[in-house]
């Protein structure tokens, strides 16, 4: 009763056998396809979140670098140095972009940076106090605003992934628990009716013969009586 249930509503035909075959061919396929796209992404998965754990680990001690060098800075030059640095930049060096990358059949969303030539209206280099120090903390915190993007971009790429992950997973989860064994039980439910009405066909059949068997042994022993009925003087 349950396989019954876990079935197709169709009619019992050579026919519709034939296209619930091409239907389970196709299901089979589709089937082993998810399960690769799923590894594939698994896989992918695995290796962002190591690069997220080693791009965690060297931005503690970027920012615990960039934090020193800046104190070291506002030790030298005093904390007007602050105002100095804004007066001469007017816009950012280091902008970021997005970009698409395709994974497995996933648009996995990715962050780059680049710099860009900006004119300043002086160079920090030549300051008479700290002058080392403030291309120093620059040069740290340039480094901390690149691990910045790029886990942002890991992160991005973790969660989409991990989203895709779910989503095929589930879809293979219903192809290898629902939809195929709806299908198998479909054709096993064809093939019953189908061997039970070549059966039907068969015995009816035997019986057709047997009848006309009977029929012809009928008209002979009639012929046989005749006969003799003829022969009688």
């Amino acid at each position: 009763m349950a396989g019954q249930q876990q079935r197709l509503n169709v009619v019992p035909t050579v026919t519709v056998l034939g296209a619930i075959k091409a239907r389970l061919i196709g299901a089979t396929k589709g089937h082993q396809l998810l399960k690769k796209k799923s590894d594939a992404l698994t896989m992918q998965f695995r290796q962002i979140l190591k690069r997220i754990v080693q791009t965690k680990e060297a931005m503690g001690d970027t920012m615990k670098s960039a934090s020193f060098a800046l104190t070291e800075v506002k030790y030298t030059a005093g904390d007007s140095i602050k105002h100095v640095v804004l007066e001469n930049v007017d816009a950012a060096t280091i902008k970021v972009r997005a970009k698409q990358e395709n994974v497995a059949g996933v648009k996995i969303p990715k962050f780059e940076h680049y710099v860009e030539a900006v004119e300043t209206k002086n160079d920090l280099t030549g300051l008479a106090r700290g002058g080392r120090q403030v291309q120093l903390c620059k040069s740290s915190f340039i480094k901390a605003v690149e691990l910045l993007v790029e886990l942002a971009s890991l992160q991005t790429s973790f969660l989409t992934l991990d989203e895709a992950i779910k989503t095929t997973n589930r879809r293979v989860n219903a192809l290898e628990n629902v939809v195929k064994p709806r299908i198998e039980n479909t054709i096993l439910y064809i093939k019953g009716e189908l061997d039970e009405l070549e059966r039907e066909e068969f015995f009816r059949l035997k019986k057709i013969q047997g009848f006309k068997k009977k029929e012809v042994e009928r008209k002979r022993l009639e012929a046989e009586s005749e006969l003799r009925r003829s022969d009688r003087p």
